[in-house]
């Protein structure tokens, strides 16, 4: 059965230490222009904000944001590097999945990366009817997942070299990768999804994909990139209320 690699303590210790080293820095690299072009005002919630690195990203960038996490380590963590924040835990398994929130509204929700670990396309869908609850009519979810091809080549800060299975996985199918970078070289298990199972699973919330976007790296920026120049290990995918326009 698949676990959540980031509800443990040392995980979240290493986490809390990555910052944006290369490949990660590509994933974030891009977001200001997106969030300036898509998103009109600053009330944010970052969903699945783990030790606080992208709730505190979209602070600099002068949004007022809110965090919330289902890992208890992974919080505690974020309020110790940003005491200031706003950090709340929740039960994805729950009615309401973001019931210390729910009664808010915001211009833009941010998922960097906790549905590369979540499972079920109807546990997906709720979650993601939900984040559609909370947003204003004008507002923005943004979902930063993982690219299928990160599981199948070597990267800057990653490595699939140990799982040549990964080839071979299917829509839904566990994968594996490793983080060379924060100190913990325990493989992460996460779960592969396809464009295909993205979209279907907006379209069950209830969200429309406005743009997606694919960040690739440039040869002169100051990392020694592997894959990152040729191919993206990320897609962005930018939405809105279905119905909307």
């Amino acid at each position: 059965m698949l676990t959540n690699a980031y509800q443990d303590a040392r995980r979240a210790r290493a986490y809390a230490r990555l910052e944006f080293p290369a490949s990660y820095y590509l994933a974030f690299r891009d977001l200001p222009a997106l969030l300036a072009e898509h998103v009109e005002e600053t009330e944010a919630l970052d969903f699945g904000c783990g030790a606080g690195r992208s709730t505190r990203f979209l602070a600099r960038l002068g949004y007022h944001v809110t965090g919330v996490d289902v890992a208890a380590d992974m919080l505690e963590r974020a309020r110790l590097l940003d005491p200031g924040g706003s950090y709340h835990l929740i039960d994805d398994r729950a009615a309401d999945p973001l019931q210390p929130v729910a009664s808010r509204r915001f211009d833009v929700v941010l998922a960097a990366y906790p549905f590369d670990n979540i499972p079920g396309r109807a546990h997906r869908a709720r979650l993601m009817e939900a984040i559609r609850g909370v947003l204003r009519p004008a507002g923005r979810f943004l979902l930063l997942a993982s690219a299928p091809e990160i599981y199948t080549h070597e990267w800057a800060t990653f490595t699939t070299a140990a799982f040549p299975e990964n080839r071979r996985a299917g829509s839904g199918d566990v994968v594996r990768i490793v983080i060379k970078e924060g100190g913990d070289d325990r493989p992460v298990e996460d779960l592969l999804w396809l464009d295909e199972d993205y979209r279907e699973t907006f379209r069950r919330a209830g969200l429309a994909v406005r743009a997606v976007h694919r960040p690739l790296a440039r040869p002169d920026e100051p990392f020694e990139w592997v894959s990152e120049e040729r191919v993206s290990p990320w897609v962005i995918y930018v939405t809105e209320v279905a119905g909307r326009r």
